[in-house]
């Protein structure tokens, strides 16, 4: 009975979930007069066009937009991924006055929205002359709490003795962490690089605050001007078109992904 009850709700909630996925996926490929009619089907449509997408492609530039997305959502992985390799390696390993009052002050990172710090990172970056660039989106998440966290009790779990065999072999920590700890962190790592690309890829108020033009600005950014270009009556075809090329990367990712993602999830000890 009780297996019947979570299966029952887990269909519920996809379909709450899915219904605002499946509109604004009909309504891309709808003609203006269907979506305006409010006797026609919003869940179908009879003549379906891909005129909202040319319409949309060519009213903004969002080829331009995807490049920067990339730019921001991969800078900031590469860096992040350099970042809490060498913290959790010292969290998990290596002993130094005051290491677990440190982590703890680390972790409590966690706990701050980082709305508060939307006008401390702003001025920083004013002081360093980087405000409209791409380097200052990226700046502020160059460091990762969660990741750190994730990476230490993975490490933790390897084997000290693996440790020290490498150690014996003469290999510094350097070589020991990259020959070691590295390869037995993999899913770790594939379950961190989802969550920071799919984090980036739809950050929005930061990439809204600190840039300013075409030149540095993200696809969440770049929609929600493109939504506000059209005025009274909006164009709903045109701007759920644009909404689909915002979110098709992504939900082609967890498509492909979605057994790897799961996977590592379960690995790396997030349940």
């Amino acid at each position: 009975m009780g297996r019947v009850v979570n299966i029952t709700l887990l269909i519920i909630l996809a379909v709450i979930f899915i219904l605002p996925l499946l509109w604004v996926l009909i309504t891309s490929f709808s003609p203006a007069q269907e979506v305006i009619n409010s006797d026609s089907n919003p869940f179908w449509t009879s003549n379906p066009t891909f005129d909202n997408y040319k319409e949309a492609w060519e009213a903004a530039p969002f080829l331009r937009y995807y490049y920067n997305t990339f730019i921001i959502v991969f800078g900031v992985l590469i860096v992040q991924l350099v970042t809490i390799t060498l913290a959790a390696y010292a969290f998990a390993r290596l002993n130094f006055k005051g290491k677990n009052i440190l982590f703890i002050l680390f972790l409590i990172q966690l706990m701050i929205q980082p709305e508060i710090l939307l006008f401390p990172n702003y001025q920083v970056m004013s002081d360093l002359n980087l405000v409209d660039s791409k380097l200052a989106v990226m700046m502020p998440y160059w460091a990762s709490a969660f990741g750190v966290f994730l990476l230490r009790q993975t490490f933790k779990q390897v084997p000290y003795e693996l440790d020290e065999s490498s150690k014996m072999d003469g290999s510094k920590w350097y070589q020991t962490l990259w020959h070691v700890y590295i390869p037995a962190a993999k899913p770790t790592y594939i379950a961190f690089a989802l969550v920071s690309i799919s984090t980036h890829w739809s950050n929005f108020m930061w990439p809204l605050i600190i840039t300013d033009s075409v030149e540095n600005r993200p696809l969440t950014v770049g929609l929600a001007l493109f939504a506000q270009s059209f005025e009274t009556g909006a164009q709903w075809g045109v701007i759920t078109a644009g909404t689909v090329m915002v979110i098709l990367p992504l939900l082609i990712a967890f498509f492909i992904f979605q057994k790897q993602f799961v996977s590592s999830f379960m690995h790396s000890g997030i349940k």
